[in-house]
């Protein structure tokens, strides 16, 4: 193992590099605070940084749905000082094969996020009712950007209104902003959307259906971002979700000739949001029968937003006809809402968005879709001072089965 001072910052790793200053263990072991591993991975289908959260991920060669396991128990023969920093989650790996992985060094996250969001539809202007409520604690601004001037005003005047009056509740400013103002925050909350169905509309395969007009849409502000040398998280709400973040992966990356060289959003910086109502629509169900009711504790979703979801009944005790009977009661809970003559977007933009973003900020535990070897695949995760950290867990054989058949889809897709 070598260890390293690059400026002010202590790394270590199995491999060596002549180009850093090398230091002794000892000098490396009085740190205190967040260090980095550094490794050197597949940028196509790896992360440029992720949080070191046990042992085994010190010895990883390659990322798939693996890391979505709990791993053995192995003896790595690791000295006390590493293990510690691992428990506490102060060990940052970050992937040296992209060109820019010395900026991850210096990235210090807000005590205060200012948000951006473009999109004030009934998705946008729900989710921005939800973060304009909740958010005073983490939120300090929410910018708001629509090709409707109209939109913008009426949004900024409502939604300031908003107040709880003789508390000193705090509430994030809310302002109107340009389009070149869209990438000046630290997260950009992507609610545009081209192709919704209309109530009674037969469209198919509605997630593909709006990927066609949503990826072109999202193309535009991925360059964007990276043009603006983002440095936030891209926070996909528009569906489908995890194609569209794969797209803005891809687009955000590619340089003047339309070649990927990895400078632009880093995987990790995007994360797709339609996995909470998923969550909530599984546990509203599962709550109205017995058999099932276990799920609100024991219990996990996986994969998309729409067809490929994976509804666990629990964790400890899979039950594959319940998780079965729970995985269709949520794929179809929208049609219900649009057979009732409403389109289903309250619970959409409250639970997969204003909720998982706001738990995303405070770093607590949530449902989002992040990179996992090449795909974007919707699990319970953190984002800690160290990086996003994936639930790792004991998972049923004919459970993983399941995931791999969603993972394989969406990675064909």
């Amino acid at each position: 193992m070598f260890f390293y001072k690059i400026g002010n910052k202590i790394a270590f790793s199995y491999n060596k590099y002549d180009e850093l200053n090398e230091i002794h263990e000892s000098e490396a072991a009085k740190e205190r605070g967040l260090i980095f591993f550094l490794t050197a991975l597949v940028p196509n289908s790896s992360r440029r940084s992720f949080s070191v959260s046990d042992s085994s991920l010190l010895y990883l060669k390659n990322e798939d749905l693996r890391l979505l396991v709990k791993p053995d128990e192995g003896n790595y023969n690791l000295k006390d000082w590493l293990l510690y920093k691992i428990s506490s989650r102060e060990i940052m790996a970050i992937n040296t094969s992209y060109q820019n992985w010395r900026s991850v060094l210096y990235y210090i996250p807000p005590s205060k996020w200012k948000v951006n969001l473009v999109g004030l539809g009934d998705v946008g202007g729900t989710l921005l009712t939800g973060l304009r409520l909740l958010g005073g604690s983490c939120i300090s601004e929410i910018g708001i950007y629509s090709r409707s001037a109209e939109s913008v005003i009426r949004w900024e005047l409502e939604a300031n209104q908003i107040l709880d009056a003789f508390n000193c509740n705090e509430y994030p400013l809310i302002k109107g902003i340009s389009e070149e103002e869209l990438f000046s925050c630290d997260m950009f909350v992507f609610c545009a959307s081209k192709n919704v169905p209309k109530i009674g509309e037969d469209v198919g395969d509605v997630r593909l259906y709006q990927f066609e007009g949503n990826s072109e849409i999202i193309k535009k502000y991925a360059i964007m971002a990276r043009k603006n040398n983002f440095k936030g998280i891209f926070a996909v709400v528009s569906d489908p979700v995890d194609l569209l973040c794969k797209a803005a992966l891809i687009e955000s990356n590619k340089n003047s000739q339309g070649i990927m060289d990895y400078g632009g959003l880093a995987p990790e910086q995007i994360r797709g949001y339609g996995l909470g109502v998923m969550n909530a629509r599984a546990a509203y169900y599962a709550s109205k029968n017995p058999m099932t009711a276990s799920y609100i504790t024991e219990g996990r979703a996986f994969g998309p937003h729409g067809q490929g979801l994976v509804i666990a009944n629990s964790i400890e005790n899979y039950d594959e006809e319940l998780s079965n009977y729970l995985t269709k009661k949520t794929l179809y809970a929208n049609l219900e809402v649009r057979e009732a003559g409403y389109k289903p977007f309250v619970a959409p933009a409250l639970s997969s968005g204003a909720l998982s973003i706001l738990n995303t900020i405070k770093g607590n535990w949530h449902y989002s879709a992040t990179f996992m070897g090449g795909v974007y695949m919707g699990a319970k995760n953190r984002l800690t001072p160290s990086g996003t950290e994936l639930e790792r867990l004991n998972l049923h054989v004919t459970l993983y089965k399941k995931l791999e058949e969603t993972f394989e889809r969406l990675a064909t897709i």
